[in-house]
């Protein structure tokens, strides 16, 4: 699979996970207005388990390997997780928290903003091209 039609799988399953991941803050700011971070982390917790299952069978399907899928997850979110809830906080702290600006609109900054990292960490560790993975190019 190119790189670009590998690039184009990754960003409609992030769309659609930007897609769940607002609604879902949308209706936990409802629930519990003024815990914009709590709900942030919670959207994005369920967004990163609807992204996996997509990766894993659509984006990346061609890179099947003996590897459990406990093992995957786990190095998803260590990588993909990670970036994308520290990235995700720290971009909502400064956006709502400093510069006030609405909740969902910030959070759709931060999606944006961690998609890169995440692309490259999704192609070079967690679902691994076994030819190349002594030395990983992201955009191969």
């Amino acid at each position: 699979m190119t790189f670009f039609v590998r690039w184009w799988k990754f960003n409609l399953v992030g769309a659609m996970g930007m897609g769940l991941q607002l609604a879902l803050l949308a209706l936990f700011s409802h629930w519990d207005a003024g815990h914009y971070l709590c709900a942030s982390a919670a959207a994005l917790e369920l967004t990163l388990l609807h992204n996996f299952v997509w990766h894993l069978h659509y984006t990346w399907r061609d890179r099947r390997s003996n590897s459990a899928l406990l093992t995957r997850l786990v190095q998803f979110h260590l990588s993909n997780g990670l970036v994308s809830m520290i990235g995700n906080l720290t971009f909502m702290q400064f956006l709502v928290g400093q510069l006030h600006l609405p909740v969902l609109v910030a959070n759709g900054i931060a999606i944006l903003c961690c998609s890169i990292v995440n692309f490259s960490l999704g192609n070079c560790w967690v679902f691994p091209d076994r030819k190349q993975q002594v030395h990983c190019d992201p955009f191969s």
